[in-house]
């Protein structure tokens, strides 16, 4: 039974192993015959950004041919929350796990099955550390979309407090947006950049509605998602824009500060565990310490 499943294991990963190079010789070969098109075309050499585009290429081949160019909607909402714009990038996505899986099984196969230990243990150990290199990506992707949300989260009532005010001087929405992205990027380039994706989308003839819908769908904060529904409402009804903005970034101040308050009531809270750890066995070593050497020495004199 063990040399069965070596024999398998040895199998899967040989398997493996030459599909991995059989793709990326293909890619290899259809980078290079365009790569000699381009240059009887333009006769310019290749850079080292040529370098880094065709292994991010050889990647999305890989993984397209994964998923036969088929990708779920929810990964490519995810990636895009993330700021992974880019339509080949799922594919290059899939790709570097399926990359990292390979490496994982190659690596641990290599440090684990010397080992003196049980076959099945020996299985499980690189298994599990294939595992884990398979799931990096993912473990980047939602720390970007967190990190991404949240600098929205925070930057975005600055924003609507300028755009407040700028609307409220007597500029049009759209010329006070364009102004609040410049005066917003050096405080939140990724806002910015969104806020700049809206503008553009408006310039090509979407509607104002509609850019930013896609834009709450980009950054995945709820907070833009109120901000589309009460210019909606304003272009429905024909209300103050200045006004709905103003009771909006009012609506916004006041969540940040229940916000706030509600992490300080969590501080002690989370204190509790690394006092009772921590802090507690110290204090009391200190204080029961002196006595229980006395009683200790009380006890061995008698």
């Amino acid at each position: 039974m063990p040399e069965l499943l070596i024999a398998v294991l040895v199998f899967v990963a040989a398997v493996t192993i030459g599909g991995a190079v059989m793709i990326v010789r293909a890619s290899h070969r259809f980078r290079l015959a365009r790569r000699l098109a381009e240059s009887e075309e333009t006769g310019r050499l290749e850079t080292t950004e040529g370098h880094s585009g065709r292994a991010v290429d050889a990647l999305g081949r890989i993984g397209k041919a994964m998923t036969s160019g088929k990708t779920s909607i929810s990964l490519q909402q995810q990636l895009a929350e993330a700021g992974f714009h880019n339509p080949s990038t799922p594919g290059v996505y899939i790709g570097g796990k399926f990359l990292l899986l390979l490496i994982g099984l190659i690596l641990f196969s290599a440090l684990i099955f010397p080992l003196p230990l049980p076959l099945p243990t020996r299985v499980f150990l690189v298994l599990l550390g294939s595992c884990l290199l398979f799931f990096i990506p993912n473990f980047i992707v939602s720390r970007r979309r967190a990190e991404r949300k949240q600098e929205v989260r925070e930057a975005l009532p600055d924003a609507i407090d300028l755009l407040e005010v700028c609307v409220s001087a007597g500029m049009g929405l759209d010329m006070a947006w364009s102004l609040v992205i410049e005066q917003m990027r050096p405080v939140s380039p990724t806002l910015a950049d969104e806020m700049a994706l809206v503008d553009l989308e408006i310039h090509l003839g979407a509607s104002r509605v509609a850019a930013m819908r896609n834009m709450s769908r980009r950054t995945g904060a709820d907070e833009i998602r109120s901000l589309v529904g009460v210019l909606a409402q304003t272009d429905r009804f024909g209300t103050s824009i200045a006004d709905a903005l103003r009771v909006f970034a009012s609506t916004m101040r006041e969540r940040r500060s229940t916000d706030a308050q509600e992490l300080a009531e969590k501080t002690s809270v989370k204190l509790l565990f690394p006092m009772l750890l921590f802090i507690f066995p110290a204090m009391l070593l200190i204080a029961v310490g002196p006595a229980a050497i006395r009683l200790m020495a009380m006890i061995a004199s008698r």
